[in-house]
């Protein structure tokens, strides 16, 4: 199974931030996509990627004033990506192994969709269950 199959299945869209947008912008956003990252792009380049788990530990560390910040002080500029034509169990292991739950997809230097360990592990359940169905027909047809 492929990224570009899980993109099939969810979709492609993605909501994004800018860099000089405030903390307290993007935490409006992730609340009303109900999406626990957005991707942070000048127009069409990637540059970063921003998460709750990033802001909470920034509050920790620095308090409310992080609410008024860019956001470009709090992303991850260093985005770990995939690319729709890789293998969905490859990305779970380098997601596991990362300890990151989004994943930012690129078609070349082109924003193609957004996976989490959530829809991987779905897309994931979802070829168990067809691969079930198959060898349970292929039993049933050989009796």
């Amino acid at each position: 199974m492929k990224i570009s199959d899980i993109l099939r299945h969810k979709g492609s869209s993605v909501v994004t931030i800018a860099p000089p947008e405030s903390v307290r912008d993007l935490l409006g956003r992730l609340a009303e996509h109900n999406v626990g990252a957005l991707v942070v792009a000048e127009g069409d380049e990637v540059v970063g990627i921003i998460s709750e788990r990033d802001i909470v530990r920034r509050l920790n560390e620095r308090g409310a004033d992080i609410l008024d910040l860019p956001v470009s002080e709090l992303m991850t500029a260093s985005v770990v990506s995939c690319s729709p034509d890789d293998d969905v169990d490859a990305i779970a292991g380098s997601m596991t192994e990362l300890r990151i739950r989004h994943m930012p997809v690129l078609n070349g230097d082109k924003l193609a969709g957004i996976v989490t360990i959530g829809d991987v592990v779905a897309g994931r359940i979802r070829q168990l269950e067809q691969d079930r169905g198959q060898l349970e027909q292929y039993i049933t047809q050989g009796r």
